[in-house]
């Protein structure tokens, strides 16, 4: 079998404390995954990255190399970024690369690289007309997002709800 590259790219909200289930749901499936995160997340999942890194067989990376610096990862059949906070989405959207996660993907819908997003924001966030907007941009550049019915559909502040992290992964055995 072909091996198939998954860059799995998460930023700092709860579901991304499941991230290690998720990279093993998407080995199961036949995917090799790198982990890729905001600063962040990588501060949250900090004490869990050399396991992370040891079931990925990668480094999880959150910085972007030095000028001159091999690429330690394979090149991305498929790139999923879940979740993807209010900022993620309106920073990739408007084209603002400071994170390291968000530049490869602006640059993934250059290359024609698939991207699949599921954001995770709350009802409040929601409200913002920005997060439409940037949905919408998103869409437009070919990017697929899950965002409402059959995706992620915004909670109330505080509550908690099951991240629909299969759906994430169906969209991107789909692409």
């Amino acid at each position: 079998m072909t091996s198939r590259t998954l860059y799995l790219f998460g930023s700092a909200a709860p579901p991304v404390f499941d991230i290690a289930t998720v990279i093993g749901d998407a080995q199961s499936r036949g995917w090799d995954v790198r982990l890729g995160l905001t600063p962040t997340a990588a501060r949250w999942l900090d004490a869990q990255k050399t396991e992370l890194e040891r079931l990925t067989g990668g480094p999880v990376r959150s910085e972007y190399k030095s000028p001159g610096e091999p690429d330690v990862w394979p090149k991305a059949d498929v790139i999923l970024m879940a979740p993807a906070t209010f900022n993620t989405i309106n920073e990739w959207a408007l084209g603002l690369t400071s994170k390291f996660v968000v530049g490869v993907c602006a640059e993934g819908i250059g290359k024609g690289i698939p991207l699949v997003t599921m954001p995770c924001v709350n009802a409040a966030y929601a409200q913002h007309r920005r997060l439409d907007r940037s949905v919408a941009e998103l869409r437009e550049m070919g990017v697929t997002v899950l965002y409402g019915e059959g995706g992620f559909v915004p909670n109330q502040p505080g509550e908690k709800k099951p991240y629909p992290w299969a759906a994430a992964l169906a969209a991107v055995e789909g692409r």
